[in-house]
C-alpha cells in the first residue's frame, strides 16, 4: 500500500477541481459504532482468517455469537447406506450437451445420502464460545446489566465495553491479533477479586444448517463430541475432538492465579476464577491452532500489534471524503460515507483471509461455509481498486493455482480443454454438487479480469509470468467450451448453461448477453498476454472470440439470453441479477460487433422501470451503479448505492433483499463501485466524467485510487 499524507482531489460536482487533504483518523473515528445493548448483529474484530464476535460484554457472554477460522472445517463420517459408502460412489448425472452425453456434477436421484453428504461436507465449524462467568448459581441475564456502554474503535481494531452489576464496574477491552488466530482480553472489576467473577469457554458441536446464522454449531449434542484440559501455571490448554477433527484452544492469563476446571462433567464449558484476592484485572490470551504448544502472546503484545496494523491500513491505500457535502444531499453523503467506513473494516476482519471470501465471511455461515467462486471478483477486486493489493495477494492467485488441477480434471471428465472452475466449493477446490453448480459459467474469465487489473498496477514480465499458466487453462476451457453452431456461422455459449440471474430453464438458456461479453473479454485478454510475452495466440482463441453468437437484442433492448420469451413482462425472469446492464459496467466497452453504447442505455432504462427489486442479491446494487457512473448518471448510481432494500446495520453488516446480513457482497460492491466512481476506468467511458459521476452539488475529495479497466 502507497501512503498519501497530503494530496487529494476534490470535487465540488459542476465546480472546478481543487487540491484537498484527508484527516483519515478523524474521518474514521467519525463512524465508529456504539452500542447500549446486544444487537442481532455481532461487533466483530478479526484479520481476514480468523474473527471474534462479540455481543454488548465484548465477549459472548449472553449471546452465542462465533469464533471462525478459515481452516476450521470438519467431516461428517461418510455415509453407510449401501452403495453410498464412498466420495466415488457419486456418480451425478449426463446431460445432452450439443449432439454428445457430459456428465455433470448434478445429484443423481438413485443416490441421494451420498449426494447430499457431499454438499453439506466439508462444513465450517465455530470454534467456541467465551464469556464472562457469574458463580454462585447466578442466573444473570443482559437485563440485569447497568449502564451498558460499547464502542468499536475501528481506528485502532479494538471493542471497549462496559457495564455495572449490581453496581460494581466492569471494563472488557476486546483486541484480536494482526497475523494470529489470537483473541485477547482485558477485564477491569473489583468483581474479580471477590469471588464474583470469571470467563467461560464452551465448546459446540458442528451441524449441517446450509444458512447457520446468526449461531453456528449445537451445544446440546454434548455426547457426541469429547473435550479435555491440562492446566499450568498461567495457562491451560482445551482439546476438543469432533469426529476426525481435532484442535486446541491455549489459554494464557495475567493479573493473579486461576484456576480452570469442567462446569458439569455433561457438558464442554469450562471455568476460568481468579483466586488472588483483591485483584481487580485479569488480562487473558485465546489462542485456536490445529498443533499445540505454540507461545504463549501476552495481551498488552496482542493489543500493540492490532492498533499498529489497523493504523497502518486506515492511513494507507485510497481514501475518499464526501462528508463536506451540504445541503440537499448532505444526509445521503453522510450514509455513504458510513457504509464506505464500516464496509471497509468489515472486509478486512471477514474477507482479506487466504481463501475466497463466503458471503457471510467469519461472522456466520452460508452454503456450510463454503465460498461461490463466481461471487469473488464482487468479494475482491475493491482491494485492487482501493490499493491495498497486498491484501488481495493473500488468497488471489494463490487459491486459483491450488485448484488448478482438479479444474482441470473437472474439464477433462467432460471432454473440454483447459480448466473449468467450479462454484461453491471447499478449501480443496472440490465443488459441491448442484444443477447451478455444475452449469454456472460466468465464474470462468474472472481470472482474466483478476489478472489485468493487476497487470495495470505491476505492467512487468512477472505479473505476466505469474499469471500465465492460469490464463493458458482458463482460455483452453473457454474457447473448447463455445460450440460451433453450423447453422449459423457463430460459436454459442449453452444449452445447459446456468446464467448469472440463476432464474432461466438451464437447458433453454442459450447465448446470454452478459456472459458472451464476458467470454469475449476474457479470450481477448488472454490473448494480449500472449502478445505482452511475445507468444503466439492459439487460433482456437482468436476463432472464438471474433466469431462468438451476437449479444441478443429484442426490440432495441438487450436482453437476458437469446429467445427468452417475454422478458419484460415476466416476474420470473425480470429479477435477481440483471447482468444484461453489467455488460458495460464491470465490463468496459466491447469490440464486439453487437455492442452499442445507445442500446445498453436504453436497456438500463427498462431494468429501472421493469425489474423486480425485492427478489435480487445485494451485490447487484454496486452492479448497476458502476453502470450508471460508466453511462454518467451519478445521480442513477446513488440511488442504487443507498437503495432502501439494502439495509447496513449500526456495524455496517449489509443485507440485501433476499438474504439478513451480513451479506458481504453488498459491502464489497460498494465500494468497487465508489473506487471507480472516484477515479474512473483506463478505457474509455462516454459521457462519464468525474462531475457525471456524482451527485449534483456533492463534494469529493478522494485520494489514491487505482483506475478500473
Amino acid at each position: 500500500m502507497r501512503s498519501f499524507a497530503a494530496r487529494a482531489l476534490l470535487l465540488v460536482a459542476g465546480s472546478a477541481l481543487v487540491c484537498g487533504a484527508i484527516d483519515r483518523k478523524a474521518l474514521v473515528g467519525r463512524f465508529n459504532p456504539h452500542r447500549n445493548e446486544s444487537g442481532p448483529t455481532p461487533m466483530m474484530v478479526g484479520n481476514g482468517d480468523f474473527a471474534f464476535a462479540a455481543d454488548v460484554t465484548g465477549m459472548q457472554t449472553f449471546l452465542p455469537f462465533n469464533t471462525i477460522s478459515t481452516w476450521s472445517w470438519h467431516n461428517f463420517s461418510l455415509p453407510t447406506t449401501p452403495g453410498q459408502t464412498n466420495i466415488s460412489d457419486f456418480t451425478g448425472l449426463d446431460y445432452w450437451t450439443h449432439g454428445r452425453l457430459v456428465n455433470y456434477n448434478i445429484p443423481n436421484p438413485a443416490e441421494p445420502v451420498i449426494s447430499n453428504w457431499l454438499r453439506e461436507n466439508p462444513q465450517r465449524f465455530n470454534l467456541g464460545r467465551i464469556g464472562l462467568h457469574f458463580p454462585g448459581g447466578k442466573n444473570v441475564s443482559e437485563a440485569d446489566l447497568a449502564a451498558k456502554s460499547q464502542d468499536l474503535d475501528l481506528f485502532e481494531g479494538t471493542i471497549n465495553s462496559s457495564f455495572s452489576l449490581s453496581g460494581a464496574a466492569v471494563r472488557v477491552v476486546t483486541v484480536n491479533h494482526p497475523a494470529q488466530d489470537v483473541v485477547a482480553f482485558a477485564v477491569d472489576s473489583a468483581l474479580l477479586g471477590a469471588g464474583g467473577l470469571g470467563l467461560f469457554f464452551d465448546f459446540p458441536y458442528a451441524d449441517t444448517i446450509k444458512r447457520d446464522a446468526p449461531f453456528v454449531g449445537t451445544y446440546n449434542d454434548t455426547s457426541l463430541h469429547t473435550t479435555s484440559v491440562v492446566v499450568s501455571p498461567g495457562a491451560a490448554t482445551i482439546t476438543h475432538t469432533m469426529d476426525a477433527t481435532v484442535y486446541y484452544t491455549e489459554i494464557a492469563w495475567e493479573g493473579g492465579n486461576a484456576t480452570v476446571t469442567r462446569q458439569d462433567p455433561s457438558t464442554h464449558r469450562y471455568i476460568l476464577m481468579p483466586t488472588t484476592q483483591g485483584s481487580s484485572s485479569l488480562s487473558v490470551s485465546v489462542r485456536y491452532s490445529l498443533t499445540k504448544g505454540q507461545p504463549a502472546i501476552r495481551f498488552a503484545d496482542v493489543r500493540s500489534a492490532t492498533v499498529q496494523w489497523w493504523s497502518n491500513f486506515w492511513m494507507s491505500g485510497a481514501c475518499i471524503d464526501v462528508t463536506g457535502t451540504t445541503g440537499a444531499g448532505s444526509a445521503n453523503a453522510t450514509e455513504l460515507q458510513r457504509r464506505l467506513v464500516l464496509s471497509q473494516y468489515l472486509l478486512a476482519v471477514n474477507e482479506a483471509g487466504r481463501d475466497p471470501p463466503q458471503e457471510m465471511g467469519l461472522t456466520n455461515n452460508g452454503w456450510y461455509g463454503k465460498f461461490l467462486l463466481e461471487t469473488q471478483l464482487f468479494h475482491l477486486a475493491h482491494w485492487a481498486l482501493w490499493d491495498r493489493y497486498e491484501i488481495l495477494e493473500r488468497s488471489i492467485p494463490s487459491v486459483y493455482n491450488r485448484m488448478l488441477n482438479s479444474s482441470i480434471i473437472r474439464a477433462a471428465n467432460q471432454g473440454y480443454a483447459g480448466a473449468r472452475w467450479g462454484k461453491m466449493t471447499d478449501p480443496s477446490g472440490r465443488s459441491a454438487p448442484g444443477d447451478i453448480n455444475s452449469l454456472l459459467i460466468w465464474q470462468q474469465p474472472h481470472l482474466m479480469y483478476f489478472a489485468e487489473m493487476e497487470y495495470l498496477q505491476r505492467p512487468t514480465n512477472a505479473t505476466l509470468e505469474k499469471w500465465s499458466e492460469l490464463l493458458i487453462a482458463t482460455a483452453d476451457f473457454m474457447a473448447s467450451y463455445a460450440f460451433h453452431n453450423t447453422s449459423t456461422g457463430k460459436y454459442d455459449l449453452g444449452p445447459p448453461l446456468a446464467l448469472i440471474s440463476e432464474n432461466t430453464d438451464m437447458n433453454a438458456t442459450i447465448n446470454p448477453t452478459f456472459e458472451l461479453a464476458y467470454w469475449h473479454f476474457g479470450l481477448k485478454v488472454a490473448s494480449q498476454w500472449k502478445t505482452r510475452q511475445g507468444k503466439p495466440i492459439p487460433e482456437a482463441w482468436t476463432t472464438v472470440a471474433n466469431n462468438l453468437a451476437p449479444l441478443p437484442i429484442e426490440n432495441g433492448l438487450y436482453v437476458n439470453y437469446e429467445g427468452i420469451p417475454d422478458m419484460w413482462a415476466s416476474p420470473t425472469f425480470a429479477c435477481k441479477a440483471p447482468g444484461l446492464v453489467n455488460i458495460y459496467g464491470m465490463l468496459p466497452p466491447s469490440d464486439m460487433p453487437s455492442f452499442n453504447v445507445d442500446t445498453l442505455a436504453a436497456s438500463l432504462d427498462k431494468v429501472l422501470e421493469a425489474w423486480n427489486w425485492d427478489n435480487t442479491p445485494g451485490w447487484v446494487l454496486g452492479m448497476v451503479a458502476m453502470t450508471a457512473a460508466r453511462l454518467g448518471n451519478g445521480q442513477v448510481a446513488m440511488d442504487f448505492l443507498l437503495n432502501d432494500l439494502y439495509q447496513f446495520d449500526d456495524v455496517g453488516m449489509a443485507s440485501a433483499a433476499i438474504a439478513t446480513p451480513p451479506y458481504y457482497p453488498t459491502n464489497s460492491g460498494i465500494l468497487m463501485a465508489v473506487a471507480m466512481m472516484a477515479t474512473g476506468w483506463t478505457s474509455p467511458a462516454r459521457g462519464s466524467t468525474l462531475e457525471s459521476r456524482w451527485p449534483e452539488g456533492w463534494k469529493v475529495v478522494s485520494e489514491g485510487f487505482a483506475k478500473a479497466i
